[in-house]
């Protein structure tokens, strides 16, 4: 089974290579979008067969080899958040070739003449329009990807939601096509702004409260009830998980979810699950985490330990609440992934009589976190202690090999 994929941009068959004109022509089968099927001249002759809703299955199929070998055509850049990374991805190797065409991100950086090295791409394909959020700083410049007659007007709208209603926009259609349209304005005054379908938009950030994606995020970031991990604790906590690429964290006891939706704010590849008893508190990590550009994040409604099962098992774990409460600590480090690391902070006497004991069973570092705050004491100033957190991190030995992707049912 071969699979060929084919980036086709908006002008369709006239902007194709011969590489990519042959590969059509000798097809056995064509699959592509009902628009780059249409752009198909009547000398290729295969079947042709367009993207389902969802796309999932046939894309499945396609690298199984059910459907044998085929030309699929892709927007733009096939590996560039397009369906030729998920072939790659699924299919066996050395079966997947790509015949590439300029991405919209390239035609748009090249349009406004930004630096494609220093500008940000943000895909809102089959995502909430919300993941622009990580990207929102002053002077960022940014290329998002949206779909729909609306993709812009949606996109104008989020920004405004979130002050930066003083961006500028830059409305692209049809980028490649002798049609091009192009349409310069502010997000403020794109709220009901109406495009192509086909269309991406760059953004120049202006205005706003602008938060970095480095761990640390002021408290009043996130909507809480007091059970939050306080800013400087947090930005140590997320030191000691240290995020890197593909990488799944289990935050237990997540409470707002700061540590979780900071996790993935510092590490775009990465994975977290938020895991919170309290139904209110798991509505409330859902809505900090689309706000804050995290909308991935998977939150958990149920009780540790019995939540945990049937979860993917974590690479990193940070337990912040629930330490005392029988099994939940044995059964996160049960389920922790050979090489995994495991970050625990505790308030209470109890619990750090639970971290001594599970530092005697396992190893690792127990380090007490004092912080205080200058605030006004009558006329004068003086320290205001916060609660001391004692925190434990432990890194499991990797003996048994690297983990393979299975559930953490069974584990203990």
């Amino acid at each position: 089974m071969t699979l060929t994929v084919v980036g086709i941009g908006a002008d369709g068959w006239d902007g194709l290579g011969t590489d990519a004109r042959d590969a059509l022509l000798l097809a056995p089968l064509v699959v592509g979008s009902t628009r780059q099927l249409d752009a198909l001249p009547a000398t290729v002759t295969a079947p042709r067969r367009a993207w389902p809703s969802p796309m999932a299955p046939l894309v499945d199929d396609l690298a199984a080899g059910r459907l044998g070998d085929a030309v699929v055509l892709a927007s733009g850049d096939p590996m560039l958040h397009s369906v030729g990374s998920s072939l790659a991805r699924r299919a066996a190797p050395g079966t997947v070739s790509v015949v590439p065409h300029p991405s919209a991100f390239a035609l748009a950086c090249a349009r406004t003449g930004w630096d494609a090295a220093t500008t940000t791409l943000v895909s809102a394909v089959g995502r909430p329009v919300d993941v622009v959020a990580t990207a929102l700083q002053t002077r960022r410049r940014i290329v998002v990807y949206v779909t729909g007659t609306d993709g812009a007007a949606t996109l104008a709208r989020a920004l405004c939601d979130r002050g930066f209603g003083a961006s500028s926009l830059t409305v692209l259609e049809r980028l490649g096509a002798t049609d091009e349209r192009r349409t310069d304005t502010t997000a403020d005054a794109a709220r009901d702004h109406v495009a192509d379908p086909l269309h991406a938009v760059a953004v120049e950030v202006r205005g706003g409260p602008s938060l970095p994606c480095m761990p640390g995020l002021p408290d009043d970031a996130y909507d809480h009830d007091g059970q939050l991990t306080k800013r400087h604790v947090r930005a140590m906590t997320l030191a000691a998980l240290g995020p890197l690429p593909h990488e799944t964290l289990w935050d237990v006891g997540a409470g707002s979810g700061s540590i979780a939706i900071e996790w993935l704010r510092a590490e775009p590849t990465a994975d977290a699950v938020a895991i919170e008893a309290d139904p209110v508190r798991a509505a409330r990590i859902g809505a900090n985490a689309t706000r804050l550009g995290v909308p991935r994040l998977r939150v958990v409604a149920g009780a540790a330990p019995d939540a945990l099962a049937d979860l993917p098992r974590p690479d990193v774990a940070f337990v912040g609440g629930g330490i005392t409460v029988p099994g939940v600590l044995d059964r996160v480090w049960g389920a922790l992934c050979p090489g995994g690391r495991l970050v625990a902070n505790v308030v209470t006497l109890e619990g750090e009589r639970a971290l001594a004991a599970a530092r005697d069973a396992h190893g690792g570092a127990l380090v007490r976190i004092d912080v205080a705050s200058a605030e006004p004491l009558g006329s004068l100033t003086g320290w205001r202690p916060q609660r001391p957190v004692v925190q434990w991190s432990v890194v499991k030995d990797d003996d048994e090999g690297r983990c393979a992707p299975e559930s953490a049912g069974g584990t203990a």
